[in-house]
């Protein structure tokens, strides 16, 4: 894109999740936490700033969980946003807790996603969380039992629409068999496409695929490789064009990309810009 053209998430278009709209370029606000997802940012109030920023650039959907700190990834949203401009939404998770830097195990017992859920809406300063998203699949507790705790909070008016994370294919029919599932966040990018099969059931339900680590691009990033080629025909960068081949992907493809760099925010939004030929999509698709 021109170097004196702001970028604007809008010119990804849009998407529904349930009954909401939302642009389809986000922000994953994990790493506006400290160093391994733990703690405090070194500059909380340039974390803030980053937040502000995002929106300035047209991104309407931020995803954050209350894990991601934990806790701080949320309140600082709060902090930052709240009250909240009329049309963003706010989506976090439950599911996962933390131990230490770089650590996680699930937690997806009914009981403790109900307290989850509390803590997120007092940090998030809301009634009613628009997307609130089962963060994970714990082995020690059956699937219909944490999904249903979700139901019961969308009953209770604290939640709006219920998503699910890290899942499979059978596992989001199951998860679907017992509450309206609007959103599934998993791994996915141009060079780490193992989710496939669980995008193509989100493209036939009409279900928003949110990609995690959508950046991981693999062999396809070292450089003089068919990312860098790419780029320059469009005299973009290769992280933008991952993110344009994943807009092109599919209609229901909703990226996150996170950072906590306002250069590199501007950056990622600026993947909305560029129009991957029918033959550079297909080439990026066959090399990863």
């Amino acid at each position: 894109m021109s170097a004196d053209r702001t970028p604007n998430a809008a010119a990804a278009g849009t998407l529904a999740v349930g009954d909401l709209e939302v642009t389809r370029l986000g922000f994953g606000a994990m790493r506006i936490t400290g160093e391994g997802v733990w703690g405090e940012p070194g500059d909380p109030a340039a974390a803030r700033a980053l937040l502000r920023r995002a929106l300035e650039l047209g991104v309407d959907l931020i995803d954050t969980a209350d894990s991601y700190g934990p806790e701080v990834s949320e309140r600082l949203i709060g902090e930052a946003l709240h009250p909240y401009p009329p049309g963003l939404v706010v989506a976090t998770k439950g599911g996962l807790v933390r131990d230490g830097p770089g650590r996680w195990r699930a937690d997806c017992r009914p009981e403790h996603l109900t307290a989850a859920c509390e803590g997120s809406l007092r940090r998030l300063k809301v009634d009613r969380i628009d997307l609130y998203q089962l963060h994970t699949v714990d082995a020690a507790v059956p699937y219909a039992d944490s999904l249903g705790a979700l139901a019961a909070l969308r009953e209770a008016g604290k939640i709006r629409h219920i998503g699910v994370s890290n899942v499979s294919v059978e596992q989001l029919a199951e998860a679907r068999a017992i509450v309206d599932v609007v959103s599934v966040q998993n791994r996915y990018s141009v060079g780490d496409r193992g989710s496939e099969p669980v995008l193509e059931a989100c493209e036939r339900a009409g279900i928003a695929f949110i990609p995690w680590f959508p950046l991981a691009a693999g062999r396809l990033a070292r450089s003089g490789g068919p990312l860098d080629a790419v780029a320059a025909a469009h005299g973009a960068t290769p992280a933008q064009v991952a993110l344009a081949w994943l807009l092109r992907r599919s209609p229901v493809m909703l990226p996150i990309p996170g950072t906590g760099s306002v250069a590199h925010l501007e950056e990622n939004v600026g993947a909305a810009d560029p129009t991957l030929a029918d033959a550079e999509f297909a080439a990026l698709g066959a090399a990863a």
